[in-house]
């Protein structure tokens, strides 16, 4: 029975869960109808809410649009309004310009017809004029019984002279003048800077002479066959002059640094006795490598005692190389030490800077250190050392310009002319052979006597002074002073010469020019 009572209530059970379950569902399907009826009359109510506001929207576009297009429209219109009156008064301006330029053009064709007249007035009074000139020339000719042309040199002629004798005594007073304002002062200056640069100087030689300890060592030295002479001749470019001479063997070349060179090392070999290719190879170099140290050694020395600095390694270089370069015998190392000595004294005297002065003149040679080396004068050389390792233009100006083959720029270019001069016209500073010195000398006095009115000429002071004798009654005071300069400036082209000739002419007065 309670098996029974069990099952009946599992049926029980299981049939009031079946009512229950189906309540709860139509209860959930009734429910979502509704909430779908609500979700269907909200998105109707908000479908009509957006659709109402994209109407107003669009309206609130539209009037907007319109009121902008409208605001444009009125803007374009007052601006081609007033482009309208701006182009009529442009119009308006053209049209008075067009009347001004009409009226122009009328009074200009007015004024035109009037020049021409009166150029025909004044072509006809022209010729008129020229008719009277000509009958007056005509009047003219025939009383002086000369012509135009003829009067005209002969004017001309008597011009000439006068000028030439008004210019000649102007010149002499000119002359007279400066020479007693200037001539004390220059003397005075450039005796001092002489007197306080003074040097001594050495003639050099292209040959060098080495001592042997005994005439055995000349056999040594040349070597089976001629060996060694010529290993060391070929090495060094030099000549090896083996003589007559006792216990001394001769060195002889253009260029001193190789000279020098091969002195060193013959005199090495000698003392170290072994002369053989091989060593005289050995020797050689050793001795090129102390000649290139004693060449910066020698540059840098003349630049500390000249006083210049700052400057270039390669120039200290060059500079030193003058220590082995002689020009007619003096020594170009100790003649550039010496020109800048003199320029830089003259320098302080006339109120110039003394470093430039000095400088310019201490490197005015340098070209002399590398001339055998290249083309071109020793003056083109050093602009162009000058320039490339960074010189002034003042420098480089006066480098070339010392022998007057460039225009001198500055006044120190004239200075080194000047103390260029002075170095190498002093008294043994250079060395010239007889030969040479007596033609110069000829050479001067036929100059001087190629011009007329001139009795005897004297080259005096070893060429350094012509005195010229005159005739006074063909040469006058003024024309003395003319045929001074006259003669100066012919010695100036056609002689070679050191320094400073002085010109003196000899009448009843003496007067001296100089050609520089």
């Amino acid at each position: 029975m309670e098996f029974l009572y069990g099952i009946i209530g599992l049926v029980v059970g299981a049939i009031t869960v079946m009512i229950i379950g189906k309540i709860i569902g139509k209860m959930k399907v009734d429910s979502a109808e509704n909430y779908s009826k609500t979700l269907k009359t909200t998105a109707e109510q908000e479908a009509k809410n957006i659709k109402r506001d994209a109407k107003i929207e669009a309206k609130e576009i539209k009037y907007n649009a319109i009121r902008e297009f409208d605001q444009e429209s009125k803007e374009k219109r007052l601006e081609l309004s007033n482009l309208e009156k701006r182009l009529i008064q442009k119009e308006d301006n053209i049209d008075r310009k067009a009347d001004i330029l009409e009226r122009k053009e009328l009074e200009i064709s007015n004024k035109d017809k009037e020049l021409r007249n009166y150029q025909s007035k004044l072509s006809q009074q022209e010729n008129k004029l020229k008719e009277a000139i000509e009958a007056e020339i005509r009047k003219l000719e025939k009383i002086s019984h000369m012509t135009v042309s003829e009067a005209k040199d002969e004017l001309k002629a008597r011009f000439i002279s006068e000028a030439e004798y008004d210019a000649g005594k102007r010149i002499k007073d000119i002359e007279d003048e400066l020479r007693r304002k200037s001539k004390e002062m220059a003397k005075e200056i450039i005796t001092m800077a002489i007197q306080r640069s003074a040097a001594e100087h050495v003639v050099e030689t292209t040959v060098s002479v080495v001592p042997l300890p005994s005439d055995e060592m000349k056999g040594r030295i040349i070597g089976r066959e001629g060996r060694n002479i010529r290993t060391f001749e070929n090495l060094t470019g030099v000549d090896l002059i083996i003589d007559d001479t006792p216990e001394a063997v001769a060195l002889s070349s253009f260029d001193p640094v190789r000279r020098e060179i091969a002195r060193i090392a013959l005199e090495k070999l000698i003392s170290d006795g072994r002369i053989h290719p091989a060593r005289i190879e050995e020797m050689v170099q050793k001795a090129d490598k102390e000649v290139q140290e004693s060449i910066i050694k020698a540059g840098e020395e003349a630049c500390f005692e000249v006083g210049i600095g700052n400057l270039h390694s390669e120039l200290i270089r060059l500079i030193g190389r003058l220590k082995y370069r002689t020009s007619f015998g003096q020594n170009v190392l100790q003649h550039s030490k010496e020109v800048a000595y003199i320029a830089g004294l003259m320098a302080s005297q006339l109120s110039m800077d003394v470093a430039i002065a000095k400088r310019a003149a201490f490197l005015h040679d340098i070209g002399k250190s590398i001339d055998r080396e290249l083309e071109g004068t020793h003056q083109e050389i050093g602009m162009e050392l000058a320039k490339k390792y960074g010189e002034s233009n003042v420098i480089v100006n006066a480098i070339g310009a010392h022998h007057e083959d460039i225009v001198a720029e500055t006044p120190y270019a004239v200075l080194i002319q000047a103390s260029d001069a002075i170095s190498a016209a002093r008294p043994g500073a250079r060395r010239e052979t007889l030969e040479f010195y007596i033609k110069r000398v000829e050479k001067l006095e036929n100059v001087a006597k190629s011009f007329v009115g001139v009795e005897k000429v004297f080259a005096i002071q070893a060429g350094r002074e012509v005195r010229v004798i005159v005739d006074y009654q063909d040469i006058s005071d003024a024309e003395a002073v003319i045929l001074s300069r006259n003669i100066a400036r012919k010695i100036e082209k056609e002689v070679i010469y050191p320094g400073t000739i002085k010109v003196t002419i000899i009448r009843e007065t003496r007067v001296v020019d100089y050609a520089k």
